[in-house]
């Protein structure tokens, strides 16, 4: 870990070449700019090449799986037919109302168009990151530099959901601060993980320092996001997790957001899209009034906000810190030796207000969030019953692996749940086959390594096409989205000085993934477009590609079982007149 104070853009000139490849009928467009701006990407173009990745431009991580490049329709199509939205049959037999673009009509002269145009305006407006492929990138400012992994058009997402997810934040931030002061409840439900997890132990043995000195926090500030997916069997929406520690892109978020709008406003009309649907996202400036907040609450003006950052370490040079931003350490490999851990405690002893502190990391990992599930806990924490249920609403099936019962089911149907150690950042979460092998062997061992887990449902969103644009490389996918709903809290002693939902995230990836992360490599960033759910005009056949599932019951939760269906028909959907 190494602390930064400051971030600076260079100005990008630009200049684009365009090249088109074509392999097993599979079409690629990639844009490279000079200077820098877009990392040029090599594709083979020979037939046997199916199984390319998207490139990460931040680690070298590919995304997991061949990833099917549709082909993006040779044949002109004419562009007015291209204003309609379409109502594709969900995979349970029913309709769903998701207004979705029929990309596959789409005039491929119109999209490379809409590409070039969203390549110069994030190299413009900053929403670029930093190529890792690029050994100058990061140390040098503005070297080095790609366009940030984005959709192309904004996902609908229906504004019920939205609302719901908006007002759940204000009361996460609530329950994250009371569960925090609940130094026991931490210990206590992490004392098993402790035992099998070396990274959460010395979490907990700084945590108990701090019991034991009786340091309590005067000033506490939270800059949270709360993620979801909108289950499309039950039209739930369920939280995924809570996450108390680097809530990232709460600024590229809003930079994509704009990006669409511009877009829109241009190809808007052609497209049967309204920039108007996409809401505002204040997420940048929230997060920069609550440090500013919490600095001024510190009262020393000369004071400096620290923000902790994935970089070689700098001297700090005696100055006081007011205000501590953890843009690290929240992985095992942000902490390679004991200077490290000597450093967390030492800021954790200080007196600057930590974002966040220990006890606000422990109470955002995935144990806490199984035990707040479990009946009768949320009333420890929050006195509104209207606020309990709220909540309760949105949880999805979770529970401990000391569970037999629940283990037997997983292993009988493993498709239907997700084993998750209490990490961040992505690409830790195991699936499938894997997860059934390892069940299966915490069964037969006598060790406690599952403490270390917790076991969850899976949720199933809808699947829409889209566009996907990574290192200048447009790919159309099949995909599914996720949206995170920031939250800022501040509190001094008894009083709250800031507790508000403050704008969004939205991450669309590749259908047949399982992980989400963009910095992992797996996910693009996207914006939401609401809609009001309404009934269909007129209709033709369509059937969706993924697998429906019947629901069996557990502990008065639903869990889904699934059933095979025929593969996606690209050429017949639903179509109905966007009004």
């Amino acid at each position: 870990m190494g602390v930064a104070y400051s971030s600076s853009c260079a100005s990008l000139s630009l200049g684009a070449t365009t090249t088109t490849t074509t392999t097993n009928n599979n079409t690629l467009i990639s844009y490279s700019l000079p200077h820098s701006i877009v990392s040029k990407s090599n594709f083979s173009s020979s037939s046997s090449s199916s199984s390319s990745s998207f490139s990460n431009p931040i680690n070298k991580t590919h995304f997991q799986n061949p990833i099917n490049k549709l082909s993006l329709a040779p044949k002109v199509v004419p562009l007015n037919s291209v204003g309609r939205v379409q109502v594709m049959e969900s995979q349970y037999g029913g309709l769903t109302n998701k207004p979705t673009l029929d990309i596959h009509g789409i005039d491929q002269d119109f999209i490379q168009k809409m590409v070039f145009d969203a390549l110069v305006w994030s190299s413009l407006h900053g929403l670029v990151v930093g190529d890792r492929n690029n050994q100058r990138s990061g140390k040098l400012p503005g070297v080095g530099m790609t366009h940030a992994p984005i959709a192309l058009l904004p996902v609908g997402f229906p504004e019920s959901h939205w609302t719901q997810a908006c007002e759940l934040a204000p009361i996460f931030n609530e329950l994250v601060d009371r569960v925090s002061l609940d130094g026991n409840f931490l210990q206590e439900s992490l004392s098993r993980t402790k035992k099998v997890d070396p990274f959460t132990s010395r979490l907990l043995d700084i945590h108990s320092k701090m019991l034991e000195t009786n340091k309590k926090e005067e000033i506490r500030l939270g800059l949270h996001r709360s993620d979801y997916m909108l289950d499309e069997q039950t039209s739930s929406l369920l939280q995924i997790e809570m996450n108390t520690i680097s809530s990232s892109f709460a600024s590229l978020s809003c930079l994509v957001g704009e990006l669409h709008r511009s877009l829109l406003n241009v190809y808007g009309e052609q497209l049967g899209l309204d920039s108007k649907r996409i809401p505002d996202n204040n997420g940048k400036s929230q997060f920069a009034e609550a440090l500013a907040k919490a600095w001024t609450e510190y009262n020393n003006p000369r004071a400096a906000v620290m923000v902790v950052v994935q970089t070689e370490e700098r001297n700090i040079g005696g100055q006081e810190i007011a205000v501590i931003y953890f843009r690290a350490g929240y992985a095992p490999t942000d902490y390679p030796s004991e200077s490290e851990w000597r450093a967390r405690l030492l800021m954790e002893q200080s007196s600057a207000v930590k974002c966040p502190s220990v006890a606000y990391h422990l109470a955002g990992t995935k144990k806490i969030q199984q035990e707040l599930a479990k009946p009768n806990v949320l009333e420890r924490y929050l006195d509104n019953k209207e606020d309990i249920a709220k909540v309760r609403k949105c949880f999805a099936g979770l529970w401990s692996l000391d569970d037999s019962d629940i283990i037997r089911k997983a292993i009988e149907k493993p498709e239907l749940f997700v084993m998750k150690p209490q990490r961040e950042g992505g690409g830790n979460n195991i699936y499938g086959d894997e997860m059934k092998e390892a069940l299966i062997r915490f069964q037969e061992g006598k060790t406690e390594e599952d403490a270390a887990y917790i076991l969850m449902q899976r949720i199933f969103p809808t699947i829409s096409p889209s566009f996907l644009l990574r290192d200048g490389i447009l790919h159309k996918e099949h995909a599914i989205s996720e949206l995170g709903i920031y939250g800022t809290y501040l509190r001094k002693n008894d009083k709250v000085i800031l507790n508000d939902s403050s704008g969004y995230l939205m991450r669309t990836k590749v259908s047949s993934s399982n992980e989400g992360g963009v910095a992992a490599g797996f996910a693009v960033l996207d914006i939401k477009q609401n809609y009001r759910k309404h009934h269909p005009r007129s209709l033709t056949p369509t059937v969706d590609h993924r697998t429906s599932r019947d629901m069996l019951s557990y502990g008065g939760k639903a869990i889904p079982k699934r059933m095979n269906l025929p593969k996606i028909d690209l050429k017949h959907r639903y179509l109905i007149n966007e009004k």
